[in-house]
């Protein structure tokens, strides 16, 4: 890791209000996500599955950057998340995400590798660092 990597970096988001409880998300040069609340808005992200994803895509990134320094090849990488919303106090809060990873892989020799892989992206992941409720991970690592 370099210098450079240490110092602060901003990421900066526009919300744009599009009526309704419904809106844009927009960041420079990058596709439009539109959001809305899930009982009124049909189509639109939520609040919550931008939590959950932001969460779940930092741990593959995490588990990616580490197979890269470990030299570890694999054939696919998907993950299921769920948050769980849930009144706390007199307000709202994702309490917990579980996330499910399948891992595909071509040699069982190295199984524990990549399992050591899934294990650095989880403890790395700065997202789900951030967060104040736990973040949980189960895998399934398939031979093929």
């Amino acid at each position: 890791m370099s210098e450079r990597d240490s110092e602060p970096k901003k990421f900066d988001v526009k919300v744009d209000w599009a009526g309704g409880k419904s809106g844009v998300v927009l960041v420079d040069q990058m596709p439009a996500i539109k959001t809305g609340k899930e009982s009124e808005e049909e189509g639109y992200h939520t609040p919550e599955h931008l939590f959950v994803a932001s969460a779940t895509v930092c741990f593959m990134n995490s588990f990616v950057y580490f197979t890269e320094k470990m030299r570890l090849d694999f054939k696919s990488f998907s993950a299921d998340a769920t948050g769980v919303l849930e009144k706390v106090g007199r307000s709202f809060e994702i309490t917990e995400i579980h996330t499910m990873t399948k891992l595909v892989i071509s040699d069982e020799k190295m199984k524990e590798r990549f399992e050591r892989a899934l294990e650095l992206g989880a403890k790395y992941c700065f997202v789900a660092n951030s967060m104040k409720c736990p973040v949980t991970h189960e895998h399934e690592i398939l031979i093929e």
